[in-house]
């Protein structure tokens, strides 16, 4: 499997290159990214691309790929919707669109719990989020939404948000509790990996939208 990363620098998309370049099944891996990512592996291929709004100039190297992982996101605090909009919905259908026209290709895109599909909730974000996965839904390919609740990092993965990094070693104390109290609500960055490995495994089965416990269950290759 020719995997194409985005988002390899996040804290989730730093699990899904972990899980991507321990796994058999995958041949190589591609991350998009603006600056190096500092890591070498004989799979893991980089290419550096500044205008995350058109991908077109690499049109010619994602011939080759046969699932992309859209882990780019970032937080709406402080962010008025054209901006959070940009980086939400316009980076991820550029990408998208940049991707070769077949029809047995996988693209998955980390959403979030509280996205709304309707697109006129209340709530900027949900909204965002929900026009892109339905933009997502109606291209032609597999497309699977991922829409985690709490994600523990498991292997060490940092968020880039500061805020974020400074509440994740205590939500990673609470993590135990959070898993029995609130067990639907809960994943891992490993488990995200491995379920996307799984769904695009899948040729188009199963559920389009995972919600936590339907990752941690694809992440066993439970369904799929």
């Amino acid at each position: 499997m020719n995997v194409l990363l985005f988002g390899a620098t996040g804290m989730i998309g730093q699990g899904v290159l972990r899980e991507c370049l321990l796994d058999d099944r995958v041949t190589q891996v591609t991350a998009v990214v603006r600056t190096s990512l500092g890591v070498e592996h004989p799979k893991l291929r980089t290419l550096v691309h500044g205008d995350f709004t058109d991908f077109s100039a690499l049109a010619a190297e994602f011939k080759a790929v046969d699932a992309c992982f859209f882990c780019l996101g970032v937080s709406s605090a402080g962010k008025r919707e054209d901006e959070y909009r940009t980086i939400t919905h316009d980076y991820t259908l550029a990408a998208a669109r940049a991707l070769p026209d077949r029809p047995d290709l996988t693209f998955v895109y980390v959403s979030g719990e509280g996205t709304d599909s309707t697109e006129n909730g209340r709530s900027m974000w949900a909204r965002v989020k929900g026009r892109t996965e339905n933009e997502l839904l109606a291209m032609p390919f597999h497309a699977y939404m991922f829409r985690p609740g709490y994600i523990h990092a498991q292997h060490g993965e940092q968020s880039r948000t500061p805020l974020y990094r400074r509440l994740y070693p205590l939500l990673s104390l609470l993590h135990p509790i959070l898993r029995r109290v609130a067990p639907t609500h809960v994943t891992t960055t490993e488990n995200i990996g491995r379920a996307m490995l799984a769904v695009a495994g899948a040729n188009g089965a199963g559920e389009r939208i995972l919600h936590s416990p339907d990752i941690n269950r694809a992440a066993l290759q439970e369904g799929y």
